[in-house]
């Protein structure tokens, strides 16, 4: 039973900003608590390490240059040996409700799962294109994926969002726990694993947050080239779950009907978006024909290149 199970929690953090206030409110008035809750902070020039340790939290500080999306969520395990679930959070991630992590963690009474994610809505500020990206990845309804349904999902039976996860953590010792080097998508690289392993992913559509980003246009070029570089240095992840593209296509005839109902004049800046995407994206599956400085400027993620 869940109740019998250790929990530990996990927030990478820098900066958190204005915000930072209302997520510790929110998380503090969560029906269930953490056994132990660790904020990774990276050298935050602002208060986000002094409001956590106020909340009751415990700040373990990391120089920013050695941020890594999985390395860095796998020291953050390593400080919490003994829980049995792990909770991954962002900053910028807020819950919904008080029963935010209470629904998230239920979900592992079921003996199959290894991992699972909660429902993102779109933050009140957000534009429709950015509430659409909301609405096609996070459905209201659960469900559980297993390997099987990559016959029919393609490489989204492997979606997963470390903005709002959790974790079994003997599953997550059995595929090596996250990757120490990726650029991003250290998610779906371990929920990729788990479901090669007999594993399954559930999606928690009761377990919500408010979390999307009103990314600019240059941004969203960099975001899928640095997609590209992942799928290109995790080449395994097509070979074993098939293309991204299809899911793609998917995603802009969802896009191009959610905008006609709502905001058709936004239609052109989605299709430049989806250009962009698409750009960045091949770009980055060739990023072995690239030079090394230039793929830093390319990049979301400079950071994973040594450019500062």
């Amino acid at each position: 039973m869940t109740k019998n199970l250790k929990i530990g929690l996990c927030v990478p953090t820098l900066n958190a900003g204005d915000e930072w206030s209302s997520w510790l409110d929110v998380f503090l008035m969560q029906n269930i608590k953490a056994d132990i809750s660790i904020i990774i902070d990276s050298e935050s020039d602002d208060e986000t390490a002094s409001l956590a340790k106020a909340a009751g939290l415990t700040v373990q500080k990391i120089e920013r240059s050695s941020f890594n999306h999985g390395a860095t969520r796998q020291f953050g395990i390593s400080l919490m040996p003994d829980v049995d679930v792990v909770i991954f959070l962002t900053q910028d991630a807020i819950l919904a409700t008080n029963d935010s992590l209470a629904n998230l963690v239920s979900v592992f009474e079921d003996s199959r799962i290894g991992a699972a994610y909660g429902r993102q809505l779109p933050r009140k500020t957000a534009s429709f294109i950015e509430a659409h990206s909301r609405v096609f990845n996070y459905s209201d309804k659960s469900r559980i994926n297993s390997f099987e349904n990559s016959n029919k999902l393609g490489i989204k039976a492997a979606f997963i969002s470390n903005s709002f996860a959790a974790y079994r953590c003997n599953a997550l010792g059995e595929v090596g726990g996250f990757p120490l080097n990726t650029i991003l998508g250290e998610d779906t690289f371990v929920a990729a694993k788990m479901l090669l392993c007999g594993w399954c992913v559930a999606y928690c559509s009761d377990a919500v947050v408010y979390h999307s980003h009103d990314y600019s246009y240059l941004e969203e070029f960099r975001r899928y080239f640095d997609i590209g570089v992942f799928h290109s240095r995790e080449c395994w992840l097509r070979e074993q779950f098939g293309q991204a593209e299809g899911e793609g296509m998917r995603y802009i005839q969802s896009e191009f009907r959610y905008l006609m109902k709502r905001s058709p004049m936004l239609i052109p800046s989605a299709f430049l978006r989806t250009i962009l995407k698409f750009v960045g994206y091949r770009l980055g599956l060739n990023e072995h024909k690239i030079p090394y400085k230039i793929k830093g400027l390319l990049s979301m993620h400079k950071g994973y290149w040594n450019i500062k």
